[in-house]
């Protein structure tokens, strides 16, 4: 006989969960704590973007955007998924709108394309589509997708940090002329062996603590040496900690201006980008922590998977609404998982927590690009642990798996990665007559691909 639970139920099932209000207090700091550099890294990617007229978004707009995003989209996952996790703008889809969408178009059209990107998942969750699409990529293809943008987004935060430059003779060379040179290049380096030292050793918020001490030691090093070129932010002590924060980029959306200023093809291509960047890092985080948090039933299944799909969507919607790119379920989140978080509760300490951040944007100015972007070296060198779930002896997946990953750096276009990887994968399978192993869906996906790369073909000759 099957022995019933009379324990009593909560809103957020406390008991059943097998956690208490403690817990999930304690996780959702660590949460936070452990996520809280996005507030940092978010507005710094994007600021350092210029869109098609030119203009650029300042770094009090971007750190409320990010903070106000994460704190409503995180408590809404609290209330209603009932999940441990956190939502903040997604390092995978930052980039994108930065380097893809805004040079062909105005910020606000860029962040039209990201609700677009959001209404698209929501509908994919709803109607049942999003299986379909997971069936019809190959897995190693969606690793790939993973580890290239991992590549990417360290080679932003290497050329962000100047230890990476541009050579005469070759194509990029270490630092400027081939050698290091600058306190800013010392400041980078420092914060990068600390943020690496405190992550091996798996402190709680090395990520962030690793930013404020290469943040500190920045304003120490411009205060002693002054006329330092640091780039887009020049670290000094603020004259104020809080500040009311910037609304200004709220409700600043054009969604549909996109495909006229940078024409349907090219448009649909960073929509298409958009919406596999945002809807595969979610379902692989979601059910990554999900199971570690007990969420899963003995099939595998996520408790709630439709309403944390849902409400993963709505993050983008959200994110873009606000300013802040698009936002998704963080893999962050395992940090709280690891201090005990199972529910909604810890999510509703998270997302206050975000709320809070918002007062705090004039110390987000403070923050220079050498403080920061070792955190994108260090994301970038753990999202290439997909890799050896690739399969390299098989050489129809292995050789579009490599040129998904290899082109996302080499030619700093996610889309140019995403669209190579999954055209030779079609042509290899058709070459060797394997026609009943192609989707019929790939065939559609790789016939835009292939118009995108020939666009200039392609207007050619219709002109």
């Amino acid at each position: 006989m099957t022995r019933l639970d009379t324990r009593p139920r909560t809103f957020f099932d406390l008991p059943g969960r097998e956690t208490t209000v403690g817990r999930e207090v304690r996780g959702g700091l660590t949460t936070f704590f452990a996520v809280a550099y996005i507030v940092l890294l978010i507005p710094i990617i994007l600021s350092g973007a210029k869109d098609v007229t030119g203009a650029t978004l300042t770094i009090p707009q971007l750190t409320t955007a990010v903070a106000l995003s994460a704190a409503l989209t995180t408590i809404l996952m609290g209330l209603v998924g009932n999940a441990p996790f956190a939502l903040a703008s997604g390092l995978g889809v930052a980039p994108v709108v930065a380097f893809q969408a805004a040079p062909h178009m105005k910020w606000d059209q860029a962040m039209g394309l990201v609700v677009l990107e959001g209404v698209v998942i929501v509908v994919f969750a709803l109607t049942g589509i999003r299986q379909l699409v997971i069936d019809a990529i190959p897995t190693p293809l969606k690793h790939a997708i993973g580890v290239g943008i991992g590549m990417f987004i360290a080679l932003i935060g290497l050329v962000d940090a100047g230890f990476v430059g541009r050579g005469e003779g070759t194509p990029v060379v270490l630092g400027t002329g081939g050698h290091l040179t600058g306190w800013p290049i010392v400041v980078f380096c420092a914060g990068l062996l600390a943020m690496i030292a405190l992550y091996a050793l798996r402190v709680p918020g090395a990520i962030l603590i690793s930013i404020v001490f290469a943040t500190v030691l920045a304003i120490v090093v411009n205060a002693v040496v002054p006329g330092l070129k640091w780039g887009v932010v020049t670290p000094s002590m603020p004259s104020t900690i809080i500040a009311v924060p910037d609304f200004s980029l709220l409700g600043q959306v054009d969604l549909f201006g996109g495909f006229g200023s940078a024409g349907i093809l090219t448009a649909t291509v960073v929509l298409f980008t958009l919406v596999l960047s945002g809807f595969f890092d979610a379902m692989g985080t979601i059910i990554g922590v999900g199971e570690e948090a007990g969420l899963a039933d003995a099939n595998g299944q996520i408790k709630g998977m439709s309403k944390i799909l849902t409400i993963d969507g709505l993050g983008a919607i959200v994110g873009g609404a606000t300013g802040a790119s698009a936002n998704t379920v963080v893999v962050e989140s395992a940090a709280g998982v690891g201090e005990g978080a199972r529910t909604g509760l810890a999510s509703l300490v998270t997302g206050a927590l975000f709320a809070g951040a918002m007062f705090l944007t004039p110390l987000a100015a403070v923050v220079p690009s050498q403080a920061a972007a070792p955190a994108l070296v260090l994301v970038g060198a753990l999202m290439m642990t997909a890799a050896r779930k690739i399969d390299w002896n098989d050489l129809d997946l292995a050789i579009p798996a490599f040129l998904t990953i290899t082109l996302m750096p080499f030619t700093y276009s996610i889309t140019n990665g995403v669209g190579a990887g999954i055209l030779t994968y079609t042509v290899i399978k058709a070459a060797r007559g394997r026609w009943r192993e192609i989707h019929w869906l790939l065939w559609v996906i790789s016939t835009v691909f292939l118009a995108y790369f020939g666009i200039d073909f392609i207007e050619r000759l219709l002109a």
